[in-house]
């Protein structure tokens, strides 16, 4: 059998510009790519005049090359108009448009069999049009985005298009595989493959030590969050509750990883709300650190919390795990899909900010089986996730040869 050649379309994938954009589709496919042969086409929003913002909003769209290479595999990034703010239901097929004649000729050179495309709008909706046009299935991986996309009508109808108009969907998580029945999908066609975890890139260091190389004390209560800075991660959520965590537990330190990214920075803001709040010794902003760099303050830490507005499958939550860490994260999304058992950590409801300071009291307060919460996150690894993902892929291939 001859093995189906990829296509990864996503317009959330790293370059040059944007290093740790969609860091979370290119290790999810790079792993497929060890067994079936893969190129990625990431288009990028374009208008006439968008590099002046940059001098304003220095993470907007960041500039990317028209092509790259990462890690031996190539990657093309096609520019689409796409104006901030401004006829958002139509992104979708104007991306297509602009990409179809760069897949048109890929296609001309067996350069796939099949588009793997990545978040449901505009990505989705873009793919299911560029696989009719050119006679390939399309797979589809819902990741977040579409819960909060379907609150709204006219991007709810793109995502109902979406779901009909391709032939697989991935769902990070039950709550986005529930979300795509209830858009009109048949059970049978859309499949759960949760992110795995890196555990050997993940894994706790000596407690001790990494404390001492953040300048840490030893005996002091500790916290970590690792997102972009952006409201929905809800870091501010947490840093307004420190004053009354710090009666509770004296000293406690609370480490913040992360920086601005396409959605914004609210650096300055959670900046200026610790100052207000007199937390200046409570706070350590330890900036963006890149994979490798993260079981540093996950191993310094004592409890993870997640206090965001909305995920799909926070491959964070793993990753904190894997270093030993106990969760406390917001009932959204597959959180609680991924902190599915008390000996593992606290859901509680987003917004209820008693609830939230209430469980990291708790969390503070308990011995936990350290040992154990890094199982849960071997149990997760990435090797189960990509049998799954290739199987899915030949078995799609199959299906398309013999259409």
């Amino acid at each position: 059998m001859t093995e189906p050649r990829i296509l990864v379309f996503s317009s959330l994938f790293p370059h040059v510009g944007a290093p740790g954009a969609g860091l979370f589709v290119r290790e999810r496919m790079f792993r497929v790519a060890r067994r079936l042969p893969l190129t990625v086409v990431s288009p990028q929003p374009w208008f006439p005049g968008q590099a002046l913002l940059r001098r304003w909003r220095p993470h907007f769209r960041p500039a990317a090359p028209r092509r790259e290479t990462q890690q031996g595999i190539t990657v093309h990034l096609p520019r689409f108009l796409s104006v901030p703010g401004l006829a958002k239901s139509w992104d979708g097929r104007l991306m297509a448009l602009a990409c179809y004649p760069l897949l048109r000729r890929l296609r001309r050179q067996g350069g796939f069999d099949l588009i793997d495309a990545h978040f449901g709008y505009p990505d989705g909706y873009a793919a299911s049009l560029l696989g009719r046009w050119l006679g390939v299935p399309v797979t589809v991986t819902l990741r977040g985005s579409e819960s909060r996309q379907a609150r709204t009508p006219a991007l709810r109808r793109r995502l109902a298009a979406t779901v009909a108009g391709v032939d697989r969907i991935i769902a990070v998580s039950d709550s986005l595989r529930q979300l795509a029945l209830e858009l009109g999908v048949s059970p049978t066609r859309v499949e759960v493959i949760g992110n795995g975890v890196d555990a050997v890139r993940f894994a706790p260091r000596p407690r001790l030590q990494a404390r001492a190389a953040l300048g840490i004390a030893p005996d002091s209560p500790v916290l970590v969050s690792v997102g972009t800075l952006v409201e929905r991660k809800g870091f501010h959520r947490v840093i307004a509750l420190l004053p009354a965590l710090r009666q509770s537990h004296p000293g406690l330190i609370y480490l913040v990883v992360g920086g601005g990214g396409p959605e914004g920075d609210m650096s300055g803001e959670l900046r200026t709300q610790v100052a207000a709040l007199g937390l200046e010794d409570a706070v350590q902003f330890l900036g963006p650190l890149a994979p490798d760099e993260l079981s540093l303050p996950l191993s310094a830490a004592d409890v993870f919390v997640l206090a965001s507005r909305n995920e799909g499958w926070a491959n964070v939550l793993l990753e904190a795990m894997a270093c030993g860490l106990p969760v406390v994260a917001t009932d959204v999304g597959g959180n609680a899909e991924v902190v599915c058992r008390q000996d593992l950590g606290c859901i509680v409801p987003f917004g209820d900010a008693a609830m939230l300071q209430q469980a990291l009291v708790q969390a503070l307060g308990t011995d936990w089986d350290r040992p154990a919460i890094r199982r849960h996150a071997e149990d997760h690894a990435w090797d189960g996730r990509v049998d799954r993902l290739v199987g899915l892929f030949q078995a799609q291939h199959l299906t398309g040869q013999a259409s």
